[in-house]
């Protein structure tokens, strides 16, 4: 599975954190940036990761700031994107089954390294049930024609 990853400066730590330990476990990493924690504006790197995903060139993606709501609020802006800001593992695995999120956004001043790695393992083994959560993300999906990029 190919992840886009990125961040702002907030998030950096963190993401440099979880770059290593999802390569350990076999993930292909695409790692979009920021790359130091000198301040950056979030939306350029949620843009770049949604992009990523909704273009083919990932399979999902992963988006880090302080809080993780700016990045999950730009994100969602993209047509094709399901962001979910998920604090903790329950969130994450539920925004997989229910929701089919292809986007997982942390905050960085919210989740510490070990609640985070299982936030996105949580994510990543998720599956979506489909069935009626299947017409509901179809609707979800309907909205991006009504509100192109």
């Amino acid at each position: 599975m190919r992840i886009a990853i990125g961040s702002d400066h907030a998030g950096y730590p963190l993401k440099q954190a979880l770059v290593p330990w999802l390569e350990d476990r076999g993930y292909e990493m695409q790692d979009l940036g920021t790359y130091s924690t000198e301040s950056v504006d979030y939306p350029d790197y949620a843009r770049a990761v949604a992009h990523a995903v909704a273009e083919g060139r990932a399979d999902r993606g992963i988006l880090i700031c302080g809080t993780g709501i700016g990045m999950s609020m730009t994100a969602n802006k993209v047509p094709g994107i399901r962001a979910a800001l998920c604090t903790d593992p329950y969130m994450s695995r539920m925004s997989r089954r229910h929701n089919d999120a292809n986007v997982l956004c942390m905050g960085a001043r919210v989740v510490g390294i070990g609640l985070a790695e299982a936030i996105v393992e949580a994510w990543l083994d998720g599956e979506f049930e489909g069935g009626k959560h299947a017409r509901r993300v179809g609707k979800i999906d309907a909205t991006d024609a009504e509100c192109p990029d």
